[in-house]
């Protein structure tokens, strides 16, 4: 008998049987369908002895110091400042986009950034007071030129859909600057966990009230196991037996190529906006800091999501989102089921958002009960 049956072993619910178990020394049972902890930031050793994310490049950053502080129990930390270089004209170019960007590229000697701030005021669409999708957000801050070279290409191969089609968050995420600051992120926490994202993942559910049962349907289990409350961490439209139909969203495509030598490109992240039909090239030692003879490249590819494929990113169009409205809708009726995390919600949370939800729907839904 389980006090809580955890579908999904990803961030939302290791947090969520982490608290229940220490905080309410409550039995908790996490059933996952994949074969190991960890959901989309599950990393692992490959066949040469490099340390790479299964799913996608995982950079950890936040301005929330409870969230840093809470996963500091479980993880050492290494510094890591995330910096991507975009593939643009036959140049790598800092993205976001900022002094440096504009200079190489125009041949223009901007010091300033007041002078920069000028430079986007002279190109951007000043008609654009309220952007309406993604497209008008980046022409009204940096105008139609630097939108077609960095970020019409990029979105289109992200998305199979046209940048006016998709929803002004979209490219809003997406910051640019007026100095020279290449960093990806500005957040006060910038770092990785020391060993790897699965080491702090066992670490944080490595307790006696916790159980896991790995490659598992938790609707075979349903009449087999007792349990007083589910939290789902799933596709809501899953849960619902896709009354309303299917939720859309984009998976992604990996190839992976292991080369002797020390490094394969000067940064972690290369963009490709234009050419070629991946998206981006990441080498992963440049943010793990592992000492190693070889290193491994990752080669990434957008595609919609199939039957089989895994879910990464809500399509943000308001069809959709009104969709997921009908599925919250049904969600709300449960008395005894928790919804929690990215496919529960259909909305792209960075890793300490999540993490974030997954404490707060603790301390004021759960255990205050």
């Amino acid at each position: 008998m389980y006090d809580f049956l955890i579908v999904g072993a990803g961030f939302s619910g290791c947090v969520l049987a982490e608290r229940i178990a220490t905080q309410l020394n409550k039995k908790v049972l996490i059933v996952e369908k994949r074969n190991h902890i960890g959901g989309n930031a599950y990393d692992y050793y490959n066949e040469y002895g490099i340390l790479v994310h299964k799913y996608g490049p995982h950079w950890f950053h936040t301005n929330d110091k409870k969230v840093f502080q809470y996963l500091s129990q479980f993880t050492e930390w290494i510094p890591h400042y995330h910096r991507v270089r975009t593939y643009v004209d036959g140049m790598l170019l800092p993205i976001p986009i900022n002094m440096d960007t504009v200079n190489i590229l125009y041949g223009m000697n901007l010091q300033s950034p007041q002078e920069v701030q000028a430079f986007y005021d002279s190109v951007r669409d000043k008609s654009i007071t309220k952007p309406q999708n993604a497209e008008e957000m980046v022409i009204s801050l940096v105008g139609e030129d630097l939108y077609e070279k960095f970020f019409k290409g990029y979105t289109l191969k992200q998305w199979e859909i046209h940048p006016r089609e998709l929803a002004a968050s979209v490219t809003a995420r997406i910051p640019t600057r007026t100095n020279r600051d290449d960093r990806y992120f500005t957040d006060t926490y910038q770092c990785m966990p020391k060993y790897g994202y699965t080491a702090l993942f066992e670490k944080m559910i490595k307790h006696k009230n916790i159980h896991i049962l790995l490659q598992a349907d938790y609707k075979e289990l349903t009449g087999v196991i007792k349990f007083n409350k589910m939290i789902y961490t799933g596709p809501i439209d899953s849960f619902f037996d896709f009354i309303y139909g299917k939720l859309p969203y984009r998976s992604l495509r990996f190839e992976h190529e292991t080369y002797l030598q020390e490094f394969y490109q000067s940064y972690q992240q290369i963009n490709y906006p234009n050419e070629y039909d991946f998206t981006r090239i990441v080498e992963w030692k440049h943010a793990t800091h592992q000492k190693h003879p070889y290193t491994t490249i990752t080669r990434e590819y957008s595609l919609l999501a199939g039957e089989n494929d895994e879910k990464y990113y809500p399509i943000p169009k308001e069809d959709n989102h009104e969709r997921f409205r009908l599925y919250k809708k049904e969600a709300e009726k449960e008395k005894n089921v928790y919804f929690c995390g990215r496919l529960a919600d259909y909305k792209y949370y960075n890793m300490d958002q999540v993490i974030a939800r997954a404490l707060h729907i603790f301390e004021t839904e759960i255990a205050g009960q």
